[in-house]
């Protein structure tokens, strides 16, 4: 009797706590769900469907979508190799490897922006070479994608390291002491144990950077964004104009990254 009453005790301290820890975190909950939720309901349904049938809202969506893919795709290509080598391997330099992959998080947006104008002008040997090959970065999608890709790929690479880094060496022993090449061992076994990984570390990237604003004002203010059209509208007629807009570039991302990270988990369960 005295041991039941023990734990009923302790179950209830364990409540308490919980429910002061709830308590101590619900002014952050609302500062996220109140500023979205009124946004949300704002608009009325009459102005969230012309702003749909707008031709220069659906073109904004839709390069933001298309960019922030295609920054992810490269982001797969190059960031995967990466990911493998840092998870796998210790040599010098390392943690300032580590250190520069995180840099594009904390580096201010409006500085990675002329960053990458300084680089790619005419003046520059990278700018020079882009013009002779018939690639422009200012006020260009490649421009854009560029920004994306630079601001998205930490996300990246950060997640498909943790993801190497989870599956056993052990299993990567096994398949090279039967004959496996490395190449081969990394392509049937580690690259499909990690492969979920590599899924949300896209749609991470694809998160970032579908809201980038500040670098992408300056490298290309045309072809305009979602965020960069919000901003117009904004500036230019208010919030009225600004969150219908908003909320369709909301409902969007959301409906793509729910069917991303459906796809993802069919794929980790297959």
């Amino acid at each position: 009797m005295g041991t039941y009453k023990s734990m009923e005790t302790t179950l209830r301290r364990e409540s308490t706590f919980f429910a002061i820890l709830l308590c101590f975190s619900l002014p952050l909950v609302l500062l996220i769900i109140l500023p979205l939720t009124k946004m949300v309901t704002s608009p009325s349904l009459g102005s969230l469907v012309d702003t749909i049938k707008d031709r220069e809202v659906i073109r904004a969506i839709f390069l933001s979508l298309y960019a922030s893919a295609f920054a992810a795709l490269i982001s797969f290509v190059f960031g995967t190799p990466l990911a493998y080598v840092l998870a796998r391997k210790n040599f010098r330099g390392k943690k300032l490897v580590e250190g520069l992959i995180d840099l594009p998080i904390m580096i201010p947006h409006p500085v990675i922006g002329i960053a990458i104008l300084s680089l790619a002008t005419k003046g520059q040997w990278i700018g020079e070479v882009l013009s002779a090959v018939g690639l422009q970065i200012m006020g260009t999608t490649t421009g854009i994608i560029t920004v994306l890709t630079f601001v998205g790929m930490p996300f990246y690479v950060n997640t498909a390291k943790a993801g190497f880094e989870s599956i056993p060496v052990r299993l990567e022993k096994v398949s090279r002491s039967l004959g496996a090449g490395p190449f081969s061992t990394f392509i049937r076994i580690t690259f499909p144990l990690a492969w979920r990984n590599m899924i949300l570390g896209m749609i991470m990237c694809i998160a970032r950077a579908i809201s980038e604003f500040g670098a992408v004002v300056i490298v290309a203010y045309f072809p305009m964004t979602a965020p960069v059209l919000i901003y117009e509208r904004f500036t230019a007629y208010g919030l009225k104009y600004s969150q219908p807009v908003s909320v369709w570039l909301i409902l969007v991302s959301l409906v793509l990254f729910v069917c991303m990270r459906l796809f993802a988990r069919k794929t980790y369960d297959f």
